[in-house]
């Protein structure tokens, strides 16, 4: 059995290749657009009904029989998801307007829309992209999607079918404690993810790129220079690349994580209340939320036992006895010291292997297993 995956590769498109791009994304963003104007007006048309739509409307303008039929028709199927999506999944709105100058362009073929020649991605009406071959493909991609980020780079992400990786055999557990310091403190020293640090390396050119911004600015109600953009594409950069890199250095980890451990306890933290307080940039910088979906992602990818624990008393209750500490620990305070049974060890080390033993009893919170225990003495 094998697993259906994404690979994406960057591409490089010259100027008339991105001009048949963009205009076929306003031509697909058109018709989408349409589709939502059906759905507010009360008609609530199928796929089927907005298919025979797209037929005749092709027949009658030839603006759109200019463009690519199986991109248009993957729209509209783009289109019918997101509606069903929005009635079965929780707090998920209805497809709105893609705005022209605010949405980013997004274009999905099927195996009857692209082939590959010389290397080249071939799309529809003669359009031939190179593509950087950064790996091999496992296997014939059955769909693509063609987009373009943030900072105008185009990308190609393939559907593909690959072998499921076996997971390799491994024993023992590991609890983790998020903190910002030092993004994930583990029950095993050798496995903690310090914070490196990325945004702050680039921090002086991103300061320069913004103070050129600040420069350039015009008054409210005139239109940006081509100046002020540059200089506004150039922070955009530098903060993508430290984000790529914090990333990459995310994703290995997970690899080393999941790889040696059976059993992964992993605190269930909400980083959301950091952003309002004196560690926002740093906590942004650590990204905390991106590790741990990727950790717990690879973990149940791989067969692994994937424990969450509520965090609560964590960091106040011993890995050894589970006494609970009577007063809170500031954050200054880097040492956990039982007064019950005399353990003494790091703080988030500590919490590390409360979070772990919690999961190693078959609990989710630290008061079903207090609960448990006999009374100290």
């Amino acid at each position: 059995m094998g697993e259906v995956v994404r690979y994406s590769y960057r591409l490089r498109p010259g100027a008339t290749a991105e001009r048949a791009l963009i205009a076929e994304w306003h031509r697909c963003r058109f018709l989408w657009n349409e589709a939502v104007h059906q759905q507010r007006s009360g008609r609530r048309p199928t796929f089927g009904a907005l298919s025979k739509l797209l037929t005749q409307a092709r027949a009658r303008c030839v603006w759109l029989r200019e463009g690519s039929q199986v991109a248009q028709q993957q729209m509209l199927r783009t289109y019918g998801q997101a509606l069903s999506a929005s009635f079965g999944v929780r707090n998920r709105g209805r497809p709105r307007y893609k705005a022209r100058n605010r949405s980013l362009p997004s274009l999905e073929y099927t195996t009857r829309g692209f082939s590959f020649l010389e290397g080249r991605l071939v799309l529809p009406k003669g359009v031939r992209i190179p593509v950087v071959w950064s790996r091999k493909l496992p296997s014939k991609p059955t769909s693509v999607r063609v987009y373009r980020d943030s900072l105008g780079h185009w990308y190609a992400s393939f559907v593909v079918r690959r072998s499921a990786t076996s997971a390799t055999e491994a024993t023992g557990g590991i609890g983790i404690d998020w903190g910002v310091s030092t993004t994930a403190t583990t029950t095993d020293e050798r496995y903690d993810l310090v914070y490196l640090g990325h945004r702050k390396r680039c921090s002086a050119e991103l300061a320069k790129a913004q103070r050129k911004m600040a420069r350039r600015r015009r008054k409210k109600g005139i239109a940006p220079s081509n100046g002020y953009k540059e200089a506004r594409r150039e922070a955009a950069r530098l903060q993508k690349k430290a984000a790529r890199q914090t990333q990459h250095d995310s994703r290995m980890w997970a690899r080393d994580v999941v790889e040696s451990h059976q059993l992964i306890a992993v605190e269930d933290f909400k980083p959301k209340f950091l952003a309002r307080s004196t560690m926002a940039r740093k906590s942004a910088d650590a990204t905390i939320g991106t590790v741990k979906r990727e950790l717990i992602y690879r973990a149940e990818r791989a067969g692994r036992q994937v424990v969450i624990v509520a965090p609560a008393y964590t960091t106040m209750t011993c890995s050894s006895c589970f006494a609970r500490a009577k007063q809170r620990l500031g954050l200054s305070e880097r040492i956990f010291r039982c007064h019950t049974c005399g353990n003494t060890d790091h703080r988030d080390r500590n919490a590390a292997r409360v979070i772990l033993a919690v999961a190693e009893r078959g609990h989710t919170s630290v008061d079903d297993v207090r609960h448990l225990q006999p009374p100290p003495g």
